[in-house]
């Protein structure tokens, strides 16, 4: 189901919410051995649901009455567990929940599970989890993306109508283009970041995915907004499902000539150009557009990610909080602990970052991924000179196979090709599903000028009614 179609069937009294939660449970207990999407289930679900029910007897407003969300487990929820896929926080319980969920609670939702990931965030596939991989709906020999897999892979699965994930290269962007959902990465600052366990706090941004636009839009619209607790929030109203009705006629988008140029497989391609012919039939322009600095974002990325993720992993010492293993003295401490508590991707992203922060290296590295940054930015800015919006693909091929890039880093570092560069200049994006090939999903990638992230949902959801919503399906296991 939508989430729109379980508001209605709860307003017209058909079913109730803790109904909708009850079938929920079910098809979890189906489907959640073979496709493992979450970490832990919420005890209080059925609780929560009561609650919701009481509060519309009382005449509560409630735009996501009864809906089941799924919350990726790096998001911080108060009296159940947030371990980030690690072994680091396996046993942590927050003493309160994130901003994001109070807003969804407030709205009357109700967080069902906690979504699996890859630990702290670090990876593109959900194989890095210290409780196991994700599998994709669509094939389970294949990976669901990553690091928002489990949140993708529920969403497409139809375990949960709607999800929350955590971008910080194309976490949301990526796996929903795996799975054959909409995933959303807002202007850096539009989503608070309050409560998320911090991965690369410059580039960390909260994400949303659905099975349609509009249900895409009435969840963002409750999770965005200014919020006092975080610093790097920013004072703009959300209207995301006001920008549906915007009509698209006379926009323009431009198409990034350095995103074709190669590796990108056939299904991909034919995405691209499904999405371009539809769109010009509902009177979009399209033009050519050059950024050319695009070819550095991936080794800017990975220098400024991994030296942030230094800095913030470094509170994980064995001391305060998190797994402790005890040993001779407090430096042996800290290394057993954080040597047994981190897996071998973040352990990796630690080392690379601490190296490029050292004395000798900083300029040589660091320094250069600023100005690389900073450049790209202009770049992206000059673009939206010539065009509203600007389309990549989200990802340059389908679902790979488990195993398939883990023995090679540099190969699975290279599945975020066509997303960094929008977290790098703070830009917002979403991956619409497209096309398939092979049988598998694919997706085309919009990206926003900062702060009118709503237009991308106008377009999306433009193409999406042309097309009849062909794309976003739920999947069919074979089972």
């Amino acid at each position: 189901m939508l989430a729109q179609e379980i508001m209605q069937q709860i307003q017209s009294g058909q079913r109730s919410p803790r109904e909708v939660v009850e079938h929920y449970l079910q098809r979890i207990e189906q489907l959640e051995p073979h496709i493992r999407a979450f970490i832990r289930l919420n005890p209080q679900a059925l609780h929560e649901a009561q609650t919701v029910e009481e509060r519309l007897a009382g005449g509560e407003n409630l735009p996501l009455a009864g809906v089941p969300v799924a919350v990726k487990d790096n998001i911080c929820t108060q009296d159940i567990e947030t371990t980030c896929g690690s072994k680091m926080l396996a046993s942590f319980v927050p003493p309160y929940s994130a901003t994001v969920v109070q807003k969804l609670r407030r709205a009357g939702a109700i967080v069902i599970a906690k979504a699996n990931m890859d630990e702290f965030a670090m990876g593109s596939s959900t194989e890095y989890s210290a409780f196991g991989p994700t599998r994709n709906p669509w094939d389970l020999e294949r990976v669901p993306g990553g690091t928002s897999g489990g949140s993708a892979a529920a969403v497409a699965a139809d375990m949960v109508p709607v999800a929350l994930g955590t971008d910080t290269g194309g976490s949301v962007r990526q796996p929903a283009a795996l799975c054959g959902v909409y995933g959303f990465k807002p202007t850096y600052g539009r989503i608070s970041r309050y409560g998320v366990v911090a991965t690369a706090s410059s580039l960390d941004q909260v994400g949303t995915l659905a099975r349609s636009v509009e249900d895409l839009a009435l969840l963002t619209d409750v999770v965005s907004g200014y919020d006092r607790k975080d610093s790097t929030s920013l004072e703009a109203v959300p209207q995301f499902a006001k920008a549906l009705k915007v009509p698209v006629q006379g926009m323009t988008i431009g198409i990034v000539k350095e995103a074709l140029a190669v590796g990108n497989s056939p299904g991909v391609l034919e995405a691209l150009e499904r999405f371009r012919i539809v769109m010009e039939g509902q009177g979009v322009r399209f033009v050519e557009v050059s950024i050319p600095t695009l070819q550095y974002a991936l080794a800017a990325y990975y220098i400024v990610n991994t030296a942030e993720i230094s800095s913030n992993l470094a509170r994980y010492d064995g001391t305060l909080y998190g797994l402790r293993v005890s040993a001779e003295d407090g430096i042996a401490t800290m290394m057993q602990s954080r040597e047994h508590g981190f897996g071998p991707e973040v352990q990796r992203r630690v080392l690379m970052g601490t190296f490029v922060l050292s004395s000798g290296y900083y300029d040589a590295y660091y320094g250069k991924a600023l100005r690389a940054r900073a450049k790209l930015k202009a770049d992206l800015d000059d673009g939206f000179t010539q065009a509203d919006l600007l389309l990549t693909p989200t990802s340059p091929f389908p679902a790979f196979r488990f195993g398939e890039k883990t023995s090679d880093p540099l190969s699975m570092y290279l599945a975020d090709i066509d997303t960094v560069a929008v977290n790098l200049a703070g830009a917002p994006a979403m991956s619409i599903p497209a096309g398939f090939e092979g049988g598998l999903p694919v997706g085309v990638q919009l990206i926003g000028k900062p702060l009118q992230d709503e237009q991308i949902f106008t377009v999306a959801h433009a193409f999406e009614q042309a097309t009849e919503r062909a794309f976003a399906r739920v999947a069919r296991l074979n089972l």
